[in-house]
Order: C-alpha cells, then sequence, then structure tokens
C-alpha cells in the first residue's frame, strides 16, 4: 500500500503524441500518477483540513473551488468577469488586481468549439500543441478552435454572439456517462460562423480588425483513460462522507470513476487536505 498526504489541488493534465490524457494529482508535495492507478483499489479520507490554494490560510469554508472568503472577494481571479468575460471592466479601471489582468485578461484567447456530450462554445487563452487543459477539464473528447481574438473581453461578447446558437455549459453527468457519437466539428464551425456574422462586424467596427481572427486548424480527437463508464452516476461528498474507496474504472474531465457507478470531482476539493492511499 503506497500512501501519500496532504492538502491537493486539480488534477495536472497533459496529452501525449496521439492526445491521450495523462492525469497527476498533486498531494502536498508529491505528484500522484493517477493514469498508473486505474485498474487498482485506491482510498481517500479527508482529514478535516482546508487551506486556500492562493494564500495558503486555513479555512472553515472553501469557495469556487479552493480559495478562502477574503481571497474570493480580494482576488481578480475569483471576480464574476472571469465566469461572465464579457463583463469584464479592466477598461473601466476597477478590476481588482491590474496587474494580473494585463497578464491574464489583455492577452489572445481562442473560442472554441468542443464535444463534452453534446457540443459547447467556450474560450481558453491557451492551447499548446493544438490542446487546451480547459477542454480535458471539461471532458471533451473532441475539440476545435473557431477564431483567436485580442483579450478576454472580445472573447466574451464573441461567446455571447455564439450562445444564441449553442449551448456554453458542460453537462458533467452526461460527460460522464459514456463515448459521445463524433460530431463534424468543422461543418459545425462554418455554419455557426455564418449565423454571426453580423454580431462579428459590430465588434469589429467597435474594437478595430485586429480584435477577431478566424483560425484554419482541424478538429482534434481526445483520448480519456477509462476503463468502464458509469451506468447511471452517484456524486461522491467528501465534506459530507469524509472517505471514499474502490476500484478507481476510469478518468476524465476532472473526474475519478470509481466502481458502484460512483464519480468524484477531485478540482472541487482543491486545498483539502487528504490522505490517499493506493495498492
Amino acid at each position: 500500500m503506497t500512501s501519500y498526504q496532504g492538502n491537493i489541488r486539480k488534477m495536472r493534465v497533459s496529452t501525449d503524441e496521439n492526445n491521450h490524457v495523462q492525469y497527476a494529482l498533486p498531494v502536498g508535495e508529491q505528484l500522484v500518477d493517477m493514469n498508473a492507478l486505474i485498474g487498482k483499489k485506491i482510498s481517500v479520507h479527508y482529514q478535516g483540513e482546508i487551506h486556500c490554494v492562493h494564500c495558503a490560510t486555513k479555512t472553515k469554508k472553501s469557495f469556487n473551488q479552493g480559495y478562502c472568503y477574503r481571497c474570493l472577494t480580494r482576488l481578480a481571479q475569483c471576480d464574476s468577469c472571469i465566469i461572465k468575460p464579457e463583463l469584464c471592466h479592466y477598461d473601466a479601471g476597477t478590476c481588482r488586481e491590474p496587474e494580473w489582468g494585463e497578464a491574464n485578461c489583455l492577452s489572445d484567447h481562442f473560442v472554441y468549439l468542443a464535444n463534452t456530450g453534446t457540443v459547447k462554445v467556450g474560450i481558453t487563452r491557451h492551447v499548446t500543441n493544438g490542446v487546451s487543459s480547459r477542454w480535458i477539464d471539461q471532458g471533451a473528447t473532441q475539440a476545435i478552435a473557431v477564431m483567436r481574438v485580442q483579450n478576454r473581453l472580445t472573447s466574451g461578447l464573441v461567446e455571447t454572439a455564439f450562445k444564441e446558437h449553442i449551448a456554453d455549459k458542460t453537462n458533467w453527468r452526461t460527460m460522464l456517462k459514456g463515448q459521445p457519437d463524433n460530431v463534424d466539428l468543422q461543418s459545425l464551425k462554418e455554419s455557426l460562423l455564418e449565423q454571426v456574422e453580423g454580431d462579428l462586424d459590430e465588434i469589429i467596427d467597435e474594437y478595430g480588425f485586429q480584435a477577431i481572427d478566424i483560425v484554419d486548424v482541424p478538429a482534434i480527437d481526445i483520448h480519456y483513460p477509462v476503463e468502464q463508464y458509469p451506468e447511471k452516476v452517484t456524486s461522491i461528498n467528501l465534506d459530507k462522507d469524509g472517505q471514499f474507496e474502490g476500484i478507481l474504472n476510469g478518468i476524465k474531465g476532472q473526474y475519478l470513476m470509481l466502481d458502484g457507478n460512483r464519480v468524484i470531482n477531485m478540482r472541487k476539493y482543491a486545498g483539502y487536505f487528504l490522505t490517499v492511499e493506493a495498492q
């Protein structure tokens, strides 16, 4: 039995040359290779402590997937415009942390389509070697970049236009229930661009031709380490149950899938002090 103990963070993700996803769970100072544990029995115990993922302060309650209340109310990365980028207020001079905003919001973003069980639109800052970690965190099996835009505000305006025609949310239960049918994302991309052409013209009129750049890249497939999908989904609640154990059947998004149709979103418990044991 191998044992790890410490405050956890969201699972780190990477892909190989064939876009097979590799997962590593930070536990304290250690990185646990989660792919190596698939098919094995694991047990997780919550030790009753939570530390903020930003300032490390001990907190009784976690907000926004790992922050203490003080950081929730003070950090730019916890502001409402992170969820709704079309509300970015940097230009109004009211950003909570202007330097953080300059580094994270005033840089290029990508608008994309992803198949997470149903197709959705979304935005991401980074596409590395053709893949965004955001696509993986959402459990997308297919994805395609649609356009590069000049900043977070513009990405939100474009996403809002797309939302008139396509969803912008992932149904996590649908995402976890199996491998979805493939979708012709290239054709869907072309169709949606036609439908939002008028909206894009308005954005260009206000922000200039450099605001939006349609990108011509192929759709990609993403493969997850899953041996068995749940027939139905039963969510594990560490705050209520305090622990869980079972055979790890697979990982998709930020979810562990265990025998008995049980799943747990590990990102939700970022900052929790856990003991993780594996056979």
